[in-house]
């Protein structure tokens, strides 16, 4: 069964990557075909010269997901690899060194929007694939290759995969994200929330006349900041994860109309991105997020607020004992002679949605974890083969161990 390593041909691997990171997959929405469309279908046609099954569903108009199937024949348990299809905005490209959209090859990496995040890990996990179907390896079960879009965004992709049934059978997953091939088996949960504070409109020289919203939401995000300090101080810091933490990014007033300096708006707007760790209930903390709001109100009976959680997305946790860790660990080790290196990922992946509905998955791939959205963005090519070899190898592991009663 190592044998399959052999099979891995790393010029594949390279070009693959190449082909995907120079079809523009950024979504922009203002720009009509500015999507994922070009690349899943690029994509499927791939597959379907590898003679898997394949499906290309639509999720939105011009979006959509991949699926497709690896079958044994015999029956099984099924292994689920997920890697999306969307990439960042480039933004300036006078701060590019690289053609954002060249793959270029330059001192062993490949550069480019997406090599790292996350397509230079989806060409490994198609080119595993082909690995394992050189070799003709038996195995029982089924590889399931996810390919959604959207993961940059609202993560409609993974939903709609779910929703449709795709997830209902499948036993564990891999998230192809670039993780430098760390096993990380936790990762942060995610609420993004949209908070209001309400005044009335007045001229400046004469501010009593109105209610200022600016003073009242400053007053919220001070004591946010505080509640974020108790939870700090509570949880202490996470070994794979870091800290929890309730972020205000955007903040804006008036909401609507123009902004004027001697003009009291009547609105005031900020976005919370709260990241969770294991031991925060996100319903507890929406609780009380909204009792410092009403507590505010009872101080002052002109602060009007609302609260608005927009999404969520739980963090995860999956044991270092299940047979998918214990299979990825063992190909990392006859790849590597190695230890694996256990780890969690700062920020929320599609495997998010795949845990909670009671998918054990792990998350790894090439690439530094640090570079992803950066200009200059790159894999380096020997890990990125690395990558190849590990998903190839834990894939035939996993699915030759028998099922646990």
């Amino acid at each position: 069964m190592n044998q399959v390593i052999s099979f891995v041909d790393e010029q594949e691997v390279v070009r693959l990557t190449q082909e995907l990171v120079r079809i523009d997959s950024v979504y922009r929405p203002e720009q009509p075909g500015a999507n994922e469309e070009r690349v899943a279908h690029f994509v499927a046609d791939y597959l379907r010269g590898m003679g898997l099954h394949v499906y290309v569903e639509e999720v939105v108009p011009g979006r959509p997901n991949v699926i497709a199937f690896y079958d044994s024949g015999r029956p099984g348990k099924t292994l689920l690899f997920e890697a999306h299809t969307d990439v960042v905005t480039e933004g300036d490209r006078d701060a590019w060194s690289y053609d954002p959209f060249g793959g270029t090859i330059s001192g062993g990496r490949i550069y480019g929007r997406g090599s790292c995040d996350t397509k230079g890990n989806l060409a490994a996990a198609i080119c595993a694939v082909k690995a394992i179907q050189r070799s003709k390896q038996a195995f029982t079960g089924k590889i399931l290759l996810c390919i959604p879009c959207d993961e940059e965004g609202m993560m409609i992709g993974i939903k709609d995969f779910i929703r449709r049934g795709w997830a209902n059978n499948v036993d564990a997953a891999i998230i192809c994200e670039p993780e430098e091939n760390q096993l990380c088996i936790t990762q942060k949960g995610a609420m993004r929330a949209i908070l209001r504070t309400f005044g009335k409109m007045a001229h400046g020289a004469m501010p009593l006349t109105g209610i200022n919203p600016n003073t009242r939401m400053a007053r919220a995000i001070v004591a946010l900041e505080e509640l974020e300090r108790k939870e700090m101080a509570r949880l202490g810091q996470h070994p794979m994860l870091g800290l929890p933490s309730i972020t205000p990014t955007i903040l804006q007033a008036p909401v609507k109309g123009d902004a004027q300096i001697n003009v009291v708006p009547d609105q005031c707007m900020t976005t919370l991105d709260i990241r969770t760790v294991p031991g925060q209930d996100h319903a507890e903390l929406h609780r009380e997020m909204s009792a410092i709001l009403e507590a505010l109100g009872r101080e002052d009976d002109k602060f009007k607020a609302t609260l608005e959680i927009i999404e969520e997305r739980p963090w995860t946790l999956t044991d270092m004992e299940h047979e998918v860790v214990q299979a990825v660990a063992s190909s990392y080790r006859e790849i590597t002679k190695k230890e694996p290196v256990y780890n969690g990922v700062p920020g929320a992946t599609d495997g998010t949605f795949l845990h909670k509905v009671g998918i054990p998955i792990l998350t790894t791939g090439a690439g530094d974890r640090h570079i992803p959205h950066h200009a200059d963005e790159y894999v380096d090519i020997d890990q990125l083969v690395e990558s190849t070899q590990l998903f190839a190898l834990s894939a035939l592991t996993f699915l030759t161990q028998p099922v646990r009663a």
